[in-house]
C-alpha cells in the first residue's frame, strides 16, 4: 500500500499558496504517496487545482463559529469528523501552527508532525505532535513549510545497518567522539549503514557532528519509545553506551556491544540479557575503537544468518 498523508493547513489564501510546494516535496521523496489536504470551504477548489493532492477535505470552522447552537452545524461537523477518519494516515503534516490545526490533527488518524514549542506561533498546539521539528522563524513560510516535509530514511529491513547508541544522561559515561567516528568508519567499510538516534537538541547537534563526512552515517529524525524499539529488533548491531536503549536492544535479542567507562559491566552489563551480547570495557577503562570493531565484526558477521528473517 502506497504511503498516505494528510496536510493540514486551512487558511489562508496566501498561507496556503505557500505551503502548496510541499506537495511536490512529497511527491519527490516519496514516489506513490497519496495526499489528501484540509482547507477551509472557501479554499478547496485552489487546493483541488494541483494534481498532486488526491482529496480536499473541506473545513467550515469560520462558518461553524457564527452558528454554534444550530443542529445542522453539528450534522456538518460530524461529517467532516467522518470523513477525516476514512483514512488512516502514515503521516499527519500541521502546517496551521494554531490550536485550530492541531485540533484538526487530533481528529485524524495518524502521527502527528508540527514545528517545537519555540518554532510555533501557538505553543500549545504541540500538545497533540507525537513528532516536533526546530524550525528557523526567520526563514520564508515557504521554505517553513517545507521543512515539515518527511524526508524517506533508509530502509533497514532491506540493508544491513547499525544503530549507534551515542547519548546517556551523565557525561562520564560518554564514549570519544573519535572512536566513535573511527567506529562508524570501519562499519560503514564492512558495508553496514551507520544510523544515529537522538533524544534532544544536544544529542543531536552530537549526532550530525558524527555523521559528518561519513556518507554511510543517518541521523534519524526523533521517535518515541515504541518506534525506537521497533527500529532496534530490526538491527543487525547496536553498539552504544551503558545506557537504557542498550540494554533494550540486548534484551531483544538483537547483537549488541555495550561500552562501559564509569561503571561496572559486572553489576550491569548486557551479557546476561542475551548470548548475543557483549560488555566491553570497565570503570575507568576506555575501550578502544579497534577492540569495539573486532568484536563488531564477530558479532553482525553471523547476525544475517541468525536473525528472524519475519522481523
Amino acid at each position: 500500500m502506497n504511503c498516505q498523508a494528510l496536510v493540514i493547513r486551512p487558511s489562508s489564501l496566501r498561507d496556503i499558496v505557500h505551503a502548496l510546494p510541499i506537495v511536490h516535496d512529497l511527491k519527490r521523496h516519496r514516489p506513490g504517496i497519496e495526499i489528501d489536504w484540509v482547507a477551509e470551504e472557501q479554499f478547496t477548489s485552489l487546493v483541488a487545482l494541483n494534481r498532486g493532492v488526491r482529496r480536499v477535505i473541506p473545513l467550515a470552522l469560520r462558518r461553524w463559529r457564527q452558528s454554534l447552537l444550530v443542529r445542522n452545524t453539528w450534522r456538518e461537523f460530524v461529517a467532516f469528523r467522518r470523513e477525516l477518519k476514512l483514512v488512516p494516515y502514515d503521516v499527519v503534516i500541521d502546517l496551521q501552527e494554531q490550536l485550530k490545526g492541531a485540533l484538526v490533527a487530533w481528529l485524524a488518524q495518524g502521527p502527528v508532525h508540527g514545528p517545537d514549542r519555540a518554532s510555533i506561533r501557538e505553543p500549545v498546539a504541540t500538545v497533540v505532535y507525537r513528532h516536533t521539528h526546530r524550525i528557523d522563524t526567520r526563514q520564508h513560510l515557504i521554505d517553513r513549510c517545507r521543512h515539515l516535509a518527511p524526508h524517506p530514511e533508509p530502509s533497514p529491513q532491506k540493508s544491513r545497518f547499525a544503530v549507534c547508541l551515542h547519548a546517556t544522561s551523565r557525561t562520564d559515561k560518554l564514549w570519544p567522539e573519535s572512536h566513535w567516528r573511527a567506529l562508524m568508519g570501519e562499519l560503514a567499510r564492512a558495508g553496514m549503514r551507520v544510523l544515529l538516534v537522538s533524544g534532544n537538541d544536544e544529542e543531536e547537534k552530537r549526532s550530525v557532528r558524527l555523521a559528518e563526512g561519513n556518507p554511510a552515517a543517518t541521523v534519524l529524525a526523533r521517535r518515541e519509545l515504541p518506534a525506537l524499539a521497533a527500529l532496534l529488533a530490526r538491527a543487525d548491531l547496536v553498539c552504544g553506551v551503558d545506557t537504557g536503549l542498550t540494554h533494550l536492544a540486548a534484551a531483544l535479542g538483537t547483537p549488541t556491544i555495550a561500552i562501559f567507562i564509569a561503571t561496572d559491566p559486572r553489576l550491569a552489563g548486557v551479557e546476561r540479557a542475551s548470548k548475543r551480547a557483549r560488555d566491553v570495557g570497565g570503570i575507568g577503562t576506555v575501550p578502544t575503537p579497534d577492540e569495539i570493531s573486532l568484536i563488531a565484526n564477530d558479532l553482525s558477521g553471523g547476525a544475517r544468518n541468525n536473525r528472524d528473517p519475519a522481523r
